[in-house]
């Protein structure tokens, strides 16, 4: 059996605030603004995760209006949610993210989030595809106003095949 899952998030972009992208700290001087750490990557991988096996959105299971998530690392909530899925018998077959960000640029950071998200999701790096591309300029991610994360997931129960 096979599922898939997507989800899209935007976080707005705030001077002063800690940037976190796929776990890993970049050095900018606006980050995303969020309940939790506003790691707008993490947060569209856990949702599609959700997704894929119809349970619902992040909101559901960290409501931004309990305050244990206020800053809370986005890396804990994907092993929780990864912890799930695979508990449900499921591994990720593969996992691909767009990130729509005008400044600064990921391509230094891309191979260390691409590992971070593969340790978390307990699968090999060569599985996991993270992607960036600008607005060029225009609306509120070329504006640098905000940051927008997409990510599909396609997964596979191994429980039904034995492995």
């Amino acid at each position: 059996m096979m599922k898939i899952g997507f989800s899209k998030d935007i976080h707005p972009l705030v001077e002063g605030r800690p940037f976190i992208l796929g776990g890993i700290h970049i050095d900018h001087p606006k980050g995303p603004l969020g309940h939790s750490d506003g790691d707008c990557l993490l947060h569209a991988i856990s949702e599609a995760l959700l997704g894929a096996l119809a349970l619902g959105d992040l909101g559901k299971f960290f409501p931004d209006t309990d305050p244990k998530y206020k800053n809370y690392d986005s890396s804990l909530i994907l092993q929780e949610v990864f912890n799930y899925v695979e508990g449900k018998g499921y591994v990720v077959c593969n996992l691909d993210c767009m990130v729509s960000l005008e400044n600064p640029k990921l391509r230094p950071y891309v191979d260390d989030i691409r590992k971070h998200i593969a340790e978390i999701l307990r699968t090999d790096i060569s599985r996991i595809s993270v992607k960036a591309t600008t607005f060029e300029g225009l609306g509120i991610v070329g504006e640098e106003k905000a940051v927008i994360c997409e990510a599909v997931v396609l997964l596979e129960n191994d429980m039904i095949w034995g492995l």
